[in-house]
């Protein structure tokens, strides 16, 4: 048996009263991803917590990948994916996931605001930093509770956040300041103490205190007692009383932010409505490989996904017409080569039919070339990239991202499994580290999160319909005035004699 049926065995003999809610697991083999899935999310829904070791992935498929979604997204993105669809938080060593363990083993937090307290300054402002690289916050604590508390504290003290009260402060304090985060801060969500020894007294008190208030607070506490070696009486208190010991704030920081990061298991969303026998009937005409622009055109119109108006020619006088017909400005594409900008295959803003006649004569002399591609040119806008990749056992990898030259020179991706649900979309978007300029910066307009969601979506449907889709590549689609318009596309498909 592998995990996967570990897991199906912990689902359907769980017993509410007795059965463990944190699992850990290590894994090196996924050998059925859809189970894994299945039974993971339903513990978790249960009210379980899931961390979990993935040993031994590769990247070896990436390098014979023909397209940029195949660059980037390889099988260790696929179990992240799946981890991330199913609720697991991923950790990547022993250390990790048991601090994880920990962080489980506490309140859920219900917000990613943290009260950093502490006795000792460089402790503090290390997890701080830590905290907010990894995607916290340590709000500012000001206001009149904030100089109530004040007065409560040794002289020298600071509750703008972290709160220091000093190697002198005590439990008493210690106390007063898990009441005012708990009850008095409404921009606190939680709490981290750290609290070693000062070598000036008995902190035995102060763990008592520690103790009572992560029983009678109703916001999650999390302890970090350093002073393992010095104390260890005393440590060894806190922890008979059922409490565990973060030993090292920064390990601690990294796992409050994944356990927060990561979402609960997806909800299965109602697929959209696409022209399912459209979709079929082009995959069962086509070749493997590479489709034809037309059958790209045929696949992504039946999945309601906006084009730029086009027109495929194969000899000069037709160039002509079509420039004619779609007038204005326009753009050349070769047919044939994969990159097509490697090869000098794109002209863009031609403005005359002499100079479309020009071009194409030129691009027919690349090497491969077999036909041009006339398209009106986009007015400018953001450069957004969607992708997807067959992985297999996992089924559909679906990639999103800026488009153009950014998503190979940032390679800044987030990716989800196929079928995907409007949430997962719009946290795929809004994981990205380059967020912000899709939501718009310095007066720039930023783009339709839920027009660029729904054709996620829209694409997970024909990834579904279409499972022979082997690599797929929109980038880049410019999103402009409310609208995203894909541009450049390809799909590869990989048929079997049962089509």
């Amino acid at each position: 048996i592998g995990v996967e049926e570990v897991l199906e065995h912990l689902d359907e003999s769980f017993d509410e009263q007795n059965s463990s809610r944190i699992k850990m697991i290590y894994i090196e083999t996924i050998r059925n991803p859809l189970k894994l899935l299945k039974h993971s999310s339903s513990l978790i829904n249960k009210g379980c917590r899931i961390s979990a070791i993935k040993a031994g992935a590769t990247e070896s498929g990436a390098r014979a990948a023909s397209s940029h979604t195949g660059a980037l997204a390889g099988s260790d993105e696929a179990v992240s994916a799946l981890f991330q669809k199913a609720g697991i938080v991923r950790c990547f060593s022993k250390e990790e996931l048991v601090y994880m363990a920990g962080v489980f083993s506490h309140k859920p937090l219900k917000g990613k605001r943290i009260a950093v307290i502490t006795h000792a300054g460089g402790p503090g402002v290390m997890l701080t930093d830590a905290l907010e690289k990894n995607g916290m916050e340590v709000p500012h604590i000001e206001g009149q509770a904030a100089e109530e508390l004040l007065t409560k504290l040794y002289y020298g003290s600071s509750i703008s956040n972290p709160i220091d009260f000093l190697a002198t402060g005590n439990a008493e304090q210690l106390g007063e300041i898990l009441e005012y985060t708990d009850k008095r801060f409404d921009n606190i969500d939680a709490s981290v103490v750290i609290f070693g020894t000062p070598g000036l007294f008995d902190v035995k008190p102060v763990y008592k205190v520690l103790d009572e208030k992560m029983r009678t607070c109703s916001k999650p506490i999390f302890p970090v007692l350093p002073s393992i070696v010095q104390v260890k009486e005393a440590v060894d208190y806190f922890i008979s009383l059922g409490r565990i010991n973060f030993m090292e704030e920064v390990n601690l920081a990294q796992a409050l932010a994944k356990s927060w990061h990561t979402p609960k298991p997806a909800k299965t969303g109602i697929m959209p409505e696409i022209d399912s026998k459209t979709i079929r009937e082009t995959i069962f005409k086509a070749r493997s490989g590479f489709l034809k622009p037309k059958e790209v055109r045929d696949l992504l119109l039946a999945a309601k996904v906006d084009l730029v108006p086009e027109i495929t020619v194969y000899n000069k006088a037709d160039t002509i017409a079509a420039a004619e017909k779609l007038g204005g400005s326009l753009a050349m594409k070769v047919i044939g080569p994969i990159h097509k900008s490697d090869v000098g295959g794109v002209e863009l803003n031609i403005e005359s039919t002499e100079q479309a006649a020009a071009f194409f004569e030129e691009m027919m002399k690349i090497p491969g070339a077999e036909g041009v591609v006339i398209q009106k040119m986009v007015k400018k806008g953001i450069e957004l990239f969607l992708g997807a990749k067959k992985e297999e056992k996992f089924g559909h990898l679906i990639v999103c991202g800026l488009g153009g030259l950014f998503v190979e020179i940032l390679q800044d991706i987030s990716t989800g499994l196929a079928p995907l649900s409007k949430d997962e979309a719009l946290a795929m978007i809004r994981n990205l580290r380059s967020y912000k300029i899709i939501e718009g910066v310095r007066g720039q307009k930023g783009v339709n999160e839920e027009k660029f969601a729904e054709i996620m979506i829209n694409l997970s449907a024909l990834l579904m319909a279409a499972p022979e889709i082997e690599e797929l590549d929109l980038n880049p689609l410019i999103a402009s005035n409310n609208s995203i318009v894909a541009v450049d596309y390809r799909i590869k498909i990989g048929k079997t004699t049962k089509t």
